[in-house]
C-alpha cells in the first residue's frame, strides 16, 4: 500500500503570516481607538470625517464603499454625526432620490482639528518599524491579499 503521508496544516507557510497580521491588526486598534475616542469620536464617525474631509460629499453607497464601516452600522453613524452638527444630507438636484452627505461648516473644522491629531499620532508607529521603501512594499502586499480575498 502506498499511502501518502498528508502535510501537517500547522505547517502551512501562510499561518506563519497570518497570525501576526491579526496581532498587528488588533495592537493597532488597541492603540488607534482610545486616541480617537480623546478627539470626541468613535472610530466609524472619525472614520467618515475622514473620508468626507476635503470632498464635496458623497452618496451613502459611495460612502460604504470608501469607509471602513459597515453597511449596517452606516446609517446610525450618519444619525448620530448629523445630531453633532458635523453632517448634512442634501437632495442632488438632479435625482430628489439621491442623497449627499457632506461635512458641514463644524464638520469641516472638526476634519481639520482631528485628521491631522490621528494622522501624527500613529505616524510614529509606522516609521519606528519600516522605513518609505518597506511602507511602499507591505502596502503593495497588503493589497494583494485583499484582492485575493475579494475575488474568491
Amino acid at each position: 500500500m502506498n499511502k501518502k503521508k498528508e502535510k501537517d496544516p500547522g505547517e502551512e507557510p501562510y499561518l506563519k503570516v497570518l497570525r501576526p497580521l491579526v496581532e498587528t491588526y488588533f495592537a493597532f486598534l488597541r492603540k488607534e481607538e482610545p486616541h480617537i475616542k480623546t478627539l470626541g469620536l468613535t472610530p466609524a464617525q472619525f472614520d467618515v470625517i475622514a473620508t468626507l474631509g476635503d470632498t464635496e460629499g458623497m452618496s451613502t453607497c459611495q460612502l460604504s464603499d470608501e469607509t471602513l464601516v459597515t453597511k449596517g452600522t452606516l446609517t446610525g453613524v450618519l444619525d448620530r454625526l448629523e445630531k453633532m452638527g458635523l453632517i448634512e444630507r442634501v437632495y442632488t438636484e438632479k435625482d430628489r432620490r439621491q442623497i449627499i452627505i457632506r461635512l458641514t461648516k463644524e464638520g469641516v473644522k472638526c476634519f481639520e482639528r482631528v485628521f491631522p491629531d490621528q494622522i501624527y499620532f500613529l505616524k510614529p508607529y509606522f516609521e519606528n518599524a519600516l522605513g518609505k521603501a518597506e511602507m511602499e512594499t507591505l502596502r503593495g502586499l497588503l493589497l494583494k491579499l485583499k484582492e485575493s480575498f475579494e475575488k474568491g
